[in-house]
């Protein structure tokens, strides 16, 4: 049994659609599937996935109380400009969590992740599709967040924690995604109004480890060095034995 076209209750962004499924493979397959018939940018949420996978093929199926859920959109930009967006998604995330936790015990972690007191409360992953023209036909943006719980069968680097175990207040996945979904629209009125500077502006702002030393692991090496900014484009800059080093894709350790 399924919830689809939902009408959320305002606060809800007027030009965003909402589908809720009470289960589904993954919300980013399901986006998928939809997103040829799309008329305007939707949220796909499900309270549970039985397939669903993070970045490099990880596992990461929601449930039990936690966020599983993909906005699907035209955003009419190129392949360079949809992966921006996952630092509006960041930002995004961040100021929702920040509703019912301390601000200050929340960091961004490039590429794609959101930290609550050191461990991986959120996940961020893309994708998007192209027909061989300079712009994407769709970009698809899937979110997990740990409000509920953490899970215990997973192994990385960042231990996840979640919201309710870090001390945060409670919340529904339902009402959370209603109030992320609200800062997603603010920071693509953001994009629109001030460009990608102002978004990476305020990715900085939020950092893990700015300025500090970390490790980059590529498919090819790793490089540790200052983290000394993210460019324009998004890419890492390390500043290795005095000289500054572009990483445009890699996993980051500290």
């Amino acid at each position: 049994m399924s919830t689809d076209s939902v009408i959320p209750p305002a606060p809800w962004p007027q030009t965003y659609g909402l589908v809720i499924l009470d289960e589904v493979d993954s919300t980013m397959a399901e986006a998928r599937r939809r997103a040829s018939g799309l008329d305007r940018p939707t949220w796909v949420m499900a309270r549970q996935q039985t397939n669903a996978k993070g970045r490099r093929g990880r596992t990461w199926l929601g449930g039990n109380g936690n966020l599983a859920a993909t906005l699907v959109y035209k955003p009419w930009c190129t392949p360079a400009e949809a992966a921006a967006r996952s630092f509006m998604a960041a930002n995004a995330l961040l100021e929702s969590l920040a509703l019912y936790i301390d601000r200050g015990a929340l960091a961004l972690k490039w590429p794609n992740d959101v930290l609550l007191n050191g461990g991986k409360v959120a996940g961020i992953l893309l994708e998007s599709a192209s027909s061989g023209g300079p712009l994407v036909d769709w970009l698809s943006i899937g979110v997990g967040v740990n409000l509920s719980r953490a899970p215990h069968d997973v192994r990385t680097e960042f231990a996840p924690v979640s919201l309710a175990g870090e001390g945060g207040e409670a919340v529904a996945p339902e009402d959370f995604l209603t109030v992320l979904a609200g800062h997603f629209a603010t920071q693509e009125g953001k994009l629109a109004a001030m460009g990608f500077p102002r978004i990476r502006e305020d990715w900085l702002a939020n950092a893990a480890r700015l300025g500090e030393i970390v490790t980059a692991r590529t498919s090819k090496a790793e490089i540790t060095g200052v983290f000394e900014t993210v460019d324009q484009a998004g890419n890492l800059i390390l500043r290795v034995e005095g000289r500054e080093v572009l990483i445009p894709a890699a996993d980051v350790y500290f």
